[in-house]
């Protein structure tokens, strides 16, 4: 059965990238939501020279500011960017994704997600793109819904109403967890809800969608919403993928690998401070991005803090098992028209060593 598709009217949701891949990227423009570390020389530092002008260095979102980014805003308030000789400059492209962007030389660096890069590198016309940190080690995201609909499995989704992107990956996610729980998918209706706010969403408009529980589960708990929140890889496993992850140019890596390593360096410290000290991460994040609500930012950060690292020896590490088989999955779905060389998707060759962040 092929779905169609309903749309709803959407409105732009405050705080969290919706996940899946967008497939369809216009980048009209860039909305700048402003450098992060000021112009004053840099202290003294192993790699920082003080009265030296600072490099400029741009980081593209996946979409508006929130606590998957912190680790960033961390190490831009903390000075660990100037103490690596670089002024980052955090902007967000006006209709998400930034792979396009990356790969066109328009910013050194991007927020984006595994499923993105793999889309990327297997096109007919590839972007030469790579992933070069973990941001969040496990996906968090998953399919949610009031806990009055009775959606408790995959196979309850049988009779309801989905809201999404429209994209064919949700499709195929919501396939295989159906199948796996004895589902069928042909009796779900799909409607396109582009950026609804997920409560709205499920109140007037479907029964389900899909989640960040770092930020929408968090938002239930915070109002004592009741959910019934699905995590992907709890039924197929292979969708266990890195969402979402640092992204950088191939060519920024050929030509400037001491760049790649001082802003990985820097990140990764500011990820192990809002692993440390989560209230004081949110502060930093809402000093830069004070629109946002300051009880859901500490709470989701507290959330987060738990989640960056995870059970990995180090934050930002990645597998090859984890890309193989996503990639995989992906392929017999019908979603790639290539094969993925896993390994030439990422490198972790950039990571400080475990124990070297303190």
């Amino acid at each position: 059965m092929k779905h169609q598709y309903n749309r709803i009217q959407s409105k732009e949701r405050n705080g969290i990238s919706f996940p899946g891949w967008i497939t369809a990227l216009l980048i009209a423009g860039l909305m700048v939501t402003g450098a992060i570390t000021g112009c004053q020389s840099p202290p003294a530092s192993d790699s920082g020279v003080p009265g030296e002008p600072l490099q400029a260095v741009t980081l593209v979102l996946d979409w508006v500011p929130n606590t998957n980014h912190t680790g960033f805003y961390s190490a831009a308030a903390m000075g660990y960017f100037a103490e690596e000789g670089l002024e980052v400059e955090i902007i967000q492209p006006t209709h998400g994704g930034s792979a396009d962007l990356i790969a066109a030389g328009q910013g050194e660096f991007g927020i984006s997600y595994q499923e993105q890069v793999t889309y990327a590198r297997t096109a007919a016309d590839p972007l030469p793109i790579k992933a070069i940190a973990a941001i969040i080690q496990h996906n968090t995201s998953g399919f949610a819904s009031p806990a009055s609909k009775g959606i408790e499995h995959p196979g309850d989704f049988e009779g309801k109403t989905y809201g999404g992107w429209g994209s064919p990956v949700e499709e195929a996610m919501l396939q295989a967890l159906m199948t796996s729980d004895g589902g069928d998918f042909s009796q779900v209706e799909m409607m396109s809800i582009g950026t609804a706010d997920f409560f709205d969403a499920v109140e007037n408009h479907v029964d389900f969608t899909w989640i960040y529980y770092g930020w929408d589960g968090i938002a239930a708990e915070l109002r004592d919403y009741d959910i019934n929140f699905i995590l992907l890889q709890d039924y197929v496993p292979a969708l266990n993928f890195y969402t979402p992850a640092l992204i950088t140019s191939e060519k920024l890596i050929d030509e400037e690998p001491e760049l790649v390593q001082a802003f990985v360096r820097a990140s990764a410290r500011g990820y192990q401070f809002a692993m440390q000290q989560p209230e004081e991460a949110a502060a930093h994040l809402l000093a830069a991005v004070p629109e946002l609500d300051e009880a859901m930012v500490v709470a989701s950060q507290q959330y987060l803090a738990q989640q960056y690292q995870a059970d990995a020896p180090r934050w930002g590490e990645m597998k090859l098992s984890v890309w193989e088989d996503y990639a995989h999955w992906m392929f017999q779905q019908g979603l790639l028209e290539n094969q993925l060389d896993a390994s030439a998707a990422f490198t972790n060759a950039y990571l400080p060593e475990a124990g070297d962040i303190k």
